[in-house]
């Protein structure tokens, strides 16, 4: 790694293991990408984590996505639906209130991968699972507005909608499952995370209807994908894909040198501050591409611990870390620190939202308040003598996380708050630990959004994940506002851009006072590419890159 390892406050002693040597490749038809997580699961609509969506770009298709202008496209549709072009059509919801119908009909030769073809069957099967109280669906509120589904034949269905929503017809979340295949699978809802295809078969070429199907898969270690023979398509380029897993940053780094990798996944790859190392050293053999973007890094609160509960606790925490200079020696400024989960660049962003400064002596006035006044060995305690010590979990092996993890523990710990390190794979800390609110403090990670992207499935109180659920929802830290219910209801359906900007605002700011969550910065993603790779755009939001791998080529 050399220099770039005494960076910033500390440095840290790796070892680095190699994948072994790849031999030269004069067609180029084979395509290797280092990423740093294997993800829990390839069901396309349980668990949220980046590695899935990644792969899964590669392998299916949503019905519609952000491209990397931030348009909405159709993917899986033949056209978008619209008021103007009369296929959503507004309509009176069972409940009496505005709702609308909207019509979609699949590529006429969208095939899965054993020659089935894609059907409203599906469209039926995964609204069924998505819907279902006990499934473990992350992203439950994309199937739940969802009052009916009318299957007009095989290709064509009107999706009636309980809201009139100004994002009415963007169902990227709802990614299909194959019927013919998993239907059996789900005879017992709550065991069906475990029973899936998905999970236990897959290989299987009837999962995956993209350019590419998966034909290998080892845990933790890699993914080979091969053209799909279904594909309706332009025709992928690469004849092989293989996704290699290296959870360590540094190895990651090594492996690529080595000719092991040829390209590191700006997705889930390098940090910034190893990128721009990388660059100083080996730009001239690379091409290296920072592509800021809807990335938001931030730190999960449990708010059912009993310390993390005093709002006083939560802002004091915020106001005793200097993020400014955090980003400033870490990333060099190429990151820019985050007072709301709404970045710069999205048009919602509210300049005015209340801002926590770096101020010691404000932070520890309000753990005074808060009843940690005293100090025994440096660590504040409560009047019953328990000290204040909380625990904080990220994904191993991530060099930049681990970095600032120690970067926050140090200035905390000069308020008096012990902060133990406790790191899982990302496989582990995602699959269980967060989805099921298993972290009892915090929990560092990102969320990568969408434009405007209404915040429903992280803080609404209908979102929080619980064993009655089966864990669904991704309101991690168990946050309940009425208000921000309430705004969040009202923005969805609000269709005038100018009264929703200011219902925007005053999201921000209550999400900005309750603190239910400690931001940290927005995230740039640096892509480090081989020269002769062409076609491959970053989108800078959660649409990943993969899901236009059939424009990737060599040169």
């Amino acid at each position: 790694m050399g220099g770039s390892l005494a960076r910033g406050w500390f440095g840290i002693l790796l070892t680095v293991a190699l994948l072994g040597s790849v031999p030269a490749r004069a067609a180029k038809d084979e395509l290797v990408i280092g990423l740093t997580q294997y993800p829990s699961s390839f069901h396309p609509i349980i668990d949220s984590m980046l590695a899935k969506t990644y792969v899964l770009g590669m392998t299916n298709r949503p019905f519609t996505a952000y491209d990397a202008d931030w348009k909405l496209v159709c993917m899986l549709c033949t056209e978008l639906p619209t008021v103007e072009n009369g296929l959503a059509v507004p309509e009176t919801a069972p409940d009496g209130k505005p709702g609308i119908a909207v019509t979609y009909t699949i590529q006429p030769k969208a095939t899965w991968g054993d020659g089935t073809p894609v059907t409203t069957q599906d469209v039926l099967f995964t609204w069924e699972v998505g819907r279902h109280p006990q499934s473990g669906v992350a992203s439950i509120e994309t199937f739940k507005t969802i009052v009916k589904i009318d299957a007009t034949d095989d290709k064509t269905f009107t999706l009636h909608l309980d809201k009139l929503d100004f994002d009415y017809n963007a169902i990227n979340s709802f990614e299909l499952i194959p019927a013919h295949l998993d239907r059996q699978n789900f005879n017992d809802p709550v065991a069906y995370k475990e029973r899936t295809a998905f999970n236990t078969d897959t290989t299987n070429p009837g999962l995956y209807f993209g350019p590419y199907r998966v034909v290998a898969a080892v845990s933790g270690s890699h993914i080979v994908l091969e053209p799909n023979p279904t594909w309706w398509g332009t025709p992928p380029y690469f004849k092989r894909i293989v996704v290699r897993v290296v959870e360590n940053t540094a190895a990651l780094e090594a492996n690529l040198l080595s000719g092991s990798l040829d390209m590191i996944a700006g997705e889930l790859g390098f940090s910034i501050d190893q990128t721009i190392a990388f660059e100083r050293r080996h730009g001239e053999k690379f091409n290296v591409i920072y592509q800021p973007g809807l990335v938001y890094e931030h730190i999960d609160l449990n708010l059912s611990n009993p310390i993390l509960a005093d709002i006083r606790v939560r802002r004091a925490l915020i106001h005793g870390i200097d993020r400014q200079g955090l980003v400033a020696r870490l990333f060099e400024g190429k990151q820019s620190v985050a007072n709301t989960s709404v970045n710069p660049l999205d048009w919602i962003f509210d300049p005015s939202v209340p801002s926590y400064a770096y101020d010691p002596a404000r932070a520890g006035a309000l753990l005074d308040e808060a009843g940690w006044a005293t100090k025994r060995n440096g660590i504040r305690q409560n009047a019953k003598g328990e000290p204040l010590r909380l625990e904080m979990m990220t994904t191993a092996g991530n060099r930049s996380r681990e970095l600032v993890q120690q970067v926050l523990q140090s200035q905390w710990k000069a308020l008096g708050v012990d902060i133990r390190i406790r790191n899982e794979p990302a496989r582990v800390f995602f699959g269980q630990t967060v989805t099921e609110r298993r972290f009892s403090a915090m929990a560092m990670f990102a969320w990568v959004s969408a434009p405007e992207s209404v915040p429903r499935t992280t803080l609404h109180s209908d979102h929080i994940p619980t064993a009655a659920n089966n864990w669904a929802g991704q309101n991690y830290t168990g946050y309940s506002n009425p208000e921000m219910d309430e705004l969040i209801e009202k923005i969805a359906v609000e269709l005038d851009r100018d009264k929703r900007r200011l219902m925007w605002q005053r999201l921000q700011q209550i999400y900005a006072e309750d603190a239910p969550t400690i931001p940290l910065y927005f995230r740039s993603d640096p892509y480090v590419l081989p020269k002769w790779l062409s076609g491959l755009r970053p989108t800078g939001h959660q649409d990943p890159s993969s899901l236009w791998v059939e424009t990737w080529r060599a040169n």
